[in-house]
């Protein structure tokens, strides 16, 4: 198993984070806890400032505004884009999380059977199991419930997710 060291999950419940964006922070939560990880210099960006810089709606974040907005806001010096599964491991093996969406809603797979209909999560791992590449994720915790450590089967939820990479490219 392929795992990031010393990387660190939030829930989008905890008391910081302002009571009507709870529901719907998960996009916001996986962003500053990937940017907390990848830079101390970041966490000047709280989970409030970054639910409202985002564009984050009572119905959640769509990765069109994460990456545009995430770009504005962090400029020049990052690096923010899509990717697929294969630069996911990538970026997990060079030590950099990697932020996952599933999306059963806007992908028009309404019927399947997923680990999540709508949720944010960043990618700490994997692990390839058979024909399988189990996924490790922090779930971003609950009411009243920290954030966890879940593995989740890439095959069984690959018709729904979609992945944004997130890379430091320049001191400032």
């Amino acid at each position: 198993m392929k795992t990031i060291k010393g990387f660190i999950g939030k829930s989008q419940f905890d008391e910081d984070i302002e009571a009507k964006f709870r529901a719907s922070a998960c996009g916001p939560v996986t962003a500053f806890v990937i940017l907390r990880h990848l830079s101390e210099a970041e966490p000047h960006l709280s989970i409030n400032k970054l639910y409202r810089s985002l564009g984050g709606t009572k119905i959640g974040l769509s990765k069109y505004r994460m990456i545009r907005n995430l770009r504005k806001l962090l400029g020049a010096g990052w690096n923010i884009e899509s990717c697929g599964i294969e630069d996911v491991l990538l970026e997990i093996d060079e030590g950099r999380p990697v932020a996952a969406k599933f999306d059963k809603w806007f992908t028009f797979h309404w019927l399947g059977k997923f680990t999540f209909d709508y949720h944010w999560v960043p990618i700490v791992g994997y692990e390839k199991h058979g024909n399988d590449l189990i996924l490790l994720i922090h779930d971003n915790g609950g009411r009243n419930r920290t954030s966890q450590l879940r593995k989740v089967s890439y095959e069984q939820n690959k018709k729904i997710l979609s992945f944004v990479k997130m890379k430091k490219t320049a001191a400032f």
